[in-house]
């Protein structure tokens, strides 16, 4: 496949993609900002219109966001014509947000095999219409134990962003931008999607494997606060672990009401629970720090570099040094006329 700057040498047009934004009531604007904006860029980048977008309604009038402002032009659904995947953009109160309505045209898009996405709390329009139905799908993290319990036939993910098999799923902020950077690079290349990141003053291009940061209150509740107590120990002694019975003495619980309330709540033990977030606070250092890799291994708490390794491998499915070589690839794959270009757009 030509790179965008051949492309552009030789007058060679690349395939253009259409997107459209199905806007609810107060649907969250950050969200669909992020989503929009990598496709400006990558089309300024590129040196031609790869991608188009259309902000979309069902009666075709602009929608009020969450924020109390609203976007222009907006066009009616049954005039938009074919699209490569429509998402629909959620916010707040998205119950009151769909009805038969929207759940009908929703099904019809689904009928003419058009592909389907969701940013923010888009995706409960979706699973409502019954269209994520066996398909893996995410949400903003406010709604993830929500709609595991109304929908069990929809595999909710904690991740960033969600693709399976025409469903395009995320939740909301920043991850429409993520989702869409790799979109874009599926599309035009590492280069091009490195170089937008990088106008946006992103450290990294965070991928599907990235998992959305769920505060533990929100997982448990409020109420259960002799498990938010125990989290908070451990998050405090990240690099010199504490053993559980220290825990336990700390917090004046006994070893098996602190093995209950994970096994009841979270669905782990302890010490499994531990370890993830020591794991969590390595992969960040090796994306975005220079440390070594032997001082994120004892500043995370390991023995030595190579148990740090077969830790980190069974949880995200290669090792520390693999994790920062991948980075390092797409950080390189830039051509230097796209380099180039970009310094000139940024000036």
């Amino acid at each position: 496949m030509p790179t965008p700057s051949d492309s552009k040498a030789s007058g060679t047009a690349l395939p253009r993609s259409k997107f459209a934004f199905l806007t609810l009531p107060n649907y969250s604007l950050i969200a669909v900002s992020n989503a929009v904006e990598p496709l400006r860029m990558a089309n300024r980048l590129a040196g031609q219109d790869v991608y188009e977008w259309s902000i979309v309604s069902l009666d075709g009038r602009a929608v009020i966001a969450s924020c109390g402002l609203d976007l222009t032009p907006t066009i009616a659904l049954d005039k938009l014509g074919k699209t490569e995947i429509l998402f629909v953009c959620g916010g707040i109160n998205i119950r009151e947000t769909v009805t038969p309505r929207l759940l009908a045209a929703l099904r019809r898009l689904a009928e003419h095999g058009n592909a389907l996405g969701a940013l923010c709390t888009g995706g409960y329009a979706l699973a409502r219409a019954g269209l994520l139905d066996n398909f893996r799908a995410t949400i903003h993290w406010e709604n993830l134990s929500a709609l595991r319990e109304e929908f069990p036939r929809v595999q909710i993910t904690d991740q960033l962003f969600s693709i399976d098999r025409g469903r395009y799923t995320c939740s909301g902020g920043t991850a429409p931008l993520d989702l869409m950077l790799n979109l874009i690079q599926q599309k035009l290349g590492p280069g091009i999607s490195q170089l937008v990141s990088e106008q946006f003053v992103l450290e990294r291009v965070r991928s599907d494997q990235d998992l959305q940061y769920i505060p533990l209150r929100a997982q448990v509740g409020v109420s259960h606060r002799n498990l938010i107590r125990v989290a908070q120990l451990m998050e405090e002694h990240i690099e010199k672990p504490l053993s559980l019975d220290t825990i336990a003495r700390d917090t004046g619980l006994s070893r098996r009401q602190i093995e209950r309330l994970f096994r009841r709540h979270l669905d782990c033990v302890p010490k499994q629970y531990y370890l993830k977030m020591r794991l969590r606070r390595a992969r960040e250092l090796l994306l975005q720090t220079a440390m070594p890799i032997m001082d994120i291994t004892t500043s995370c708490g390991f023995q030595s570099p190579p148990h740090f390794s077969r830790c980190y491998r069974r949880q995200f499915g290669h090792p520390p040094i693999a994790e920062r070589q991948i980075r390092r690839s797409a950080a390189t794959a830039k051509p230097d006329s796209l380099r180039q270009r970009s310094r000139r757009l940024a000036q």
